[in-house]
């Protein structure tokens, strides 16, 4: 194996791929300019067939399935012994995929779960911010009543009885960020 470049942000990891064309691509997903979900994104476009590996320290359910989702073929914690890293880029080079049982247990959570409709979210991030119902219906330009049933909604969802737990639980998904 040969490292052929290292790229400071994400912008500049695309320009790199684009130059380099390299066998596996490891990508984090916080970067800078551009962040790892776009860059995977857009390396995909450029080569649907593109071998990348998540290597992160963000291990929540709505993280694995959207870098799955963009079309990262591995994802691995910066955690992980060195042996499992090499194994995990020799099974991309391969074709395969790789994701450990303990983050394909976190993916099967998200999957198996009902997702939120992007107004359940919308209200869940105004929550988060801690506006009332009635702040909230001002926002979003619909009704408090429909505010209310979106919140039953996701509290059901999301397995909560509170506006605390709902915010400690989308968090702790990934769903949003504190």
């Amino acid at each position: 194996m040969r490292v052929v470049a290292h790229a400071a942000n994400g912008r500049e990891a695309v320009e790199f791929w684009k130059k380099y064309r390299p066998d596996v691509t490891l990508l984090d997903l916080r970067m800078p300019e551009l962040d790892g979900l776009s860059a995977i994104r857009e390396l995909r476009q450029i080569n649907p067939d593109a071998r990348i590996i998540v290597l992160t320290t963000y291990d929540t359910d709505e993280h694995i399935y959207q870098a799955i989702k963009a079309g990262a073929k591995a994802y691995l914690l910066k955690d992980a012994r060195r042996e499992e890293l090499l194994e995990c880029i020799r099974k991309v080079h391969a074709g395969e995929t790789c994701v450990s049982a303990e983050l394909t247990a976190k993916l099967a959570t998200r999957v198996g779960g009902d997702a939120l409709s992007s107004r359940e979210l919308g209200v869940l991030r105004l929550i988060a911010r801690g506006h009332s119902n009635k702040e909230i219906a001002g926002e979003l330009f619909i009704g408090e009543t429909t505010v209310k049933s979106h919140i039953k909604n996701l509290f059901a969802k999301l397995s909560v009885l509170s506006r605390t737990e709902a915010v400690a639980a989308a968090a702790q998904r990934g769903l949003i960020e504190l």
